[in-house]
């Protein structure tokens, strides 16, 4: 069995190859051409914390995997990252591991990232003149590095809970400032992603201007919610990564406990990859995309960096 640390995963793991693959993924998924069982949750009190355990395959592979992610909320204070996490890879055809890919969580923030730059491929407004980013941590960052090969803007707004940490955000290349409130970000942004673990919304619905795409990575266990659950309402095209995910846990939960009729409105991502009439239309329109983390993700993105080693 080959293992694999994070410097040869982050070597073998090209931007346009992930985005390649989860879109590729996400069709799939849609399509019923893929096995996920529900996601493992394990919740921690004391310290703060919580795992999420996902794997499944693609049908014809080779291969399944299986993920355990973790975040640790009180790392940081003790010198060590806030997230972690290991992949499986092993064969679909004598149940045998092949790899172990030690990557600390980075495939899984990859894969996020990739899914974030998916969406706004499909459902951003054609001229993006601001991209809003809402928190500042590691995936704030990878969002905004990975938006790079799908949309042309250059400049964004961010805003988080603490403003050193949004006054102290950068990316290469982009033209960065820091917003006072989600409201001033709203006001300026027609391209904004979420990517905190918030327990209660930041983004009012009141705030998103016409034209307007948003992207939820945050809220991808239960409890957790970035988005006004009034949102989904007033928007014009509603998508999911999964619907069996979002209905459950996820912003479309929320949404859908004062909203319940719109169940039926909802269209998956990879719904949108295989038809693009089901998605953006025109660039009035308010588009939301919850993204809770599939598992066909962390398939998808496995093979790419076990396949990076595989054939050497």
């Amino acid at each position: 069995m080959k293992v694999l640390n994070r410097t040869e995963i982050e070597a073998g793991v090209t931007p346009a190859a992930a985005i390649a693959a989860i879109e590729a993924g996400f069709k799939a998924y849609s399509a019923g051409e893929v096995t996920v069982p529900p996601v493992g949750h394990l919740d921690f009190k004391h310290p703060p914390g919580e795992v999420h355990i996902k794997y499944g395959y693609r049908h014809g592979d080779s291969l399944f995997v299986v993920k355990i992610a973790s975040g640790f909320y009180d790392n940081p204070t003790h010198g060590l990252s806030s997230g972690s996490g290991v992949m499986l890879v092993v064969s679909a055809r004598t149940g045998f591991p092949e790899a172990m890919l030690l990557d600390e969580g980075y495939l899984t923030n990859v894969r996020t990232a990739a899914a974030g730059a998916v969406a706004a491929r499909y459902l951003a407004p054609r001229h993006v003149n601001a991209i809003g980013i809402i928190g500042a941590g590691v995936q704030a960052r990878m969002q905004l590095d990975f938006l790079r090969h799908v949309v042309a803007c250059r400049k964004a707004i961010v805003w988080a809970r603490d403003p050193s940490k949004a006054a102290a955000f950068a990316v290469p290349d982009f033209n960065i400032e820091a917003a006072d409130s989600t409201a001033d970000l709203a006001a300026r942004c027609n391209l904004i992603i979420t990517t905190t673990p918030s327990r209660t919304p930041l983004l009012a619905a009141s705030a998103v201007r016409p034209g307007t795409h948003i992207t939820a990575v945050g809220a991808d266990s239960p409890g957790k919610q970035e988005l006004d659950a009034l949102l989904f309402a007033r928007a014009d095209i509603r998508v999911v990564d999964s619907r069996v995910q979002c209905f459950q846990f996820g912003e479309a939960a929320h949404s859908l406990r004062i909203h319940p009729e719109l169940r039926d409105s909802f269209v998956e991502l990879g719904e949108i990859v295989a038809d693009t009439s089901l998605g953006r239309r025109n660039d009035e329109q308010i588009s939301v995309c919850d993204l809770t983390g599939v598992a066909i993700q962390d398939v998808e993105i496995a093979k790419v960096a076990y396949a990076s080693v595989a054939s050497e």
